[in-house]
């Protein structure tokens, strides 16, 4: 075994992404093994970059004692991320074998749920107080970490974030003057509180390499890095792909069977209530379909592009809400032009549809009256739900940002369940005044 774990070893510490991804395909009680065995510096490493999910069931297995040395070794985001799934008694034995100084940051980020500002930022940055002179700044930055040296930040006595100071200007001045007179007072930070999404905005629209965290009192408490922002946009960006289409926000790729089900199994009854829903449409007008083959045959071309555009109008709308593009008073704007466009494209796409099905018709030894009113009756029929579609892609994800709820999580289905039944609706109703034209 110990050829074997030597290899392991070097594994993680020269290609550490790989050995990652390799050891989320093992079996629990092989992983466990490992991380029983391997030393503590070299598991660490690992446990920075496996997801929360995998993590947990691994520190379940280890004792307090190695627990806590584990959790010492990892970055303070990955360990908080990993202790807030753990069961509350087995989490105060882990948190008992820390030293404070540890301990105090995890505890600190345990205080802000993991999609604000204060559960993403990095509790270790460097501050200086006002009142320091240019050379006491200056000897305090050599024993500061390079990795906590974001921007200078200056605080008052009591820690409260006033201010950041510029490298150029405390180069620059003397030793002994202070650097209060070139303290910039204007900075932007974010509360802890703040939603991740809120915070993410910020960066991107300021460009910044680092963003300062504050608590209730303006007290600095942390920051967050760009790159742990970039990940968190990546991975925020990802749970809104997945709840779109009614998989869980949390689930991965190695998530146990209990997971999948958990998260996807509510989201597929309501789906299938919607399709019930859609399918008594088509019920009512059962014995018009039986006498006209044809409308079944040209039903899923009316839904489909339906969904499509409404499809089209709800991305434009979730990525303006997600960008902030959308203001209180935008909304009635937004909304009239996804109309209108569904408008436009829906006469244009109409003309197109009623003339091949015109074509077919004929082709097909119908009357020229009959193959009139198909594709009339289709036309028409694109016409309004292309319509209805995009205002419904538009009008849902609005709807449910005012009601406080994740556009993303349900707007699709709900979306769906909108054009299959105007559809289907406008289509076989417009259909069944229709039918004398048609031959039936």
């Amino acid at each position: 075994m110990k050829p074997l774990e030597t290899l392991l070893r070097s594994f993680v510490e020269l290609h550490p992404e790989e050995a990652t991804r390799a050891f989320e395909t093992l079996e629990l009680a092989d992983a466990a093994r490992l991380f029983r065995n391997l030393p503590l510096h070299v598991v660490s490493q690992l446990l920075d970059r496996l997801s929360p999910e995998i993590a947990v069931p691994l520190l379940e297995q280890l004792d307090p004692e190695r627990m806590g040395r584990l959790i010492s070794g990892m970055a303070p985001r990955a360990a908080a991320a990993a202790l807030r799934r753990l069961a509350p008694a087995t989490r105060d034995q882990a948190i008992a074998q820390l030293k404070p100084a540890v301990a105090k940051p995890l505890k600190d980020l345990f205080e802000f749920p993991e999609d604000t500002a204060g559960g993403m930022m990095t509790p270790h940055v460097a501050s200086f107080s006002i009142d320091l002179t240019a050379q006491q700044v200056i000897a305090k930055i050599r024993r500061t970490p390079a990795e906590t040296l974001h921007y200078l930040y200056v605080t008052d006595r009591d820690g409260k974030l006033i201010g950041v100071l510029s490298m150029r200007d405390l180069l620059l001045k003397r030793p002994q003057d202070p650097i209060a007179t070139s303290v910039r007072f204007k900075v932007i930070s974010v509360p802890g509180t703040q939603s991740r999404e809120e915070a993410l905005t910020v960066m991107r629209e300021h460009g910044f390499v680092a963003l300062p965290v504050t608590d209730f009192e303006g007290r600095l408490i942390g920051v967050i890095k760009h790159e742990d922002a970039m990940m968190a946009g990546q991975m925020e960006a990802f749970e809104d792909m997945q709840v779109s289409v009614g998989a869980g926000a949390d689930e991965r790729a190695l998530s146990p069977v209990t997971t999948v089900v958990k998260s996807r199994f509510p989201w597929l009854v309501v789906n299938l209530i919607t399709a019930f829903l859609a399918s008594s449409v088509i019920g009512l007008f059962e014995g018009m379909i039986a006498q006209v083959a044809a409308l079944a045959v040209l039903l899923p071309i009316v839904a489909g592009q339906g969904g499509n555009t409404g499809s089209q109008s709800l991305a434009v709308v979730m990525r303006g809400l997600a960008l902030r593009e959308i203001i209180a008073g935008a909304r009635r704007k937004v909304v009239v032009k996804e109309a209108l466009g569904g408008l436009i494209n829906g006469v244009a796409i109409a003309a197109i549809t009623a003339g091949c099905v015109f074509a077919w018709r004929v082709v097909s030894n119908d009357t020229w009256q009959a193959s009139y009113g198909m594709a009339a009756v289709i036309g028409l029929a694109m016409v309004i739900n292309m319509v209805v579609a995009a205002t419904a892609g538009a009008i849902i994800p609005l709807i449910l940002k005012a009601l406080g709820r994740d556009p993303a999580q349900s707007a699709a289905i709900f979306l769906t369940t909108v054009t299959d039944i105007v559809g289907f609706g406008a289509f076989l109703g417009l259909a069944a005044g229709y039918i004398g034209l048609m031959g039936a």
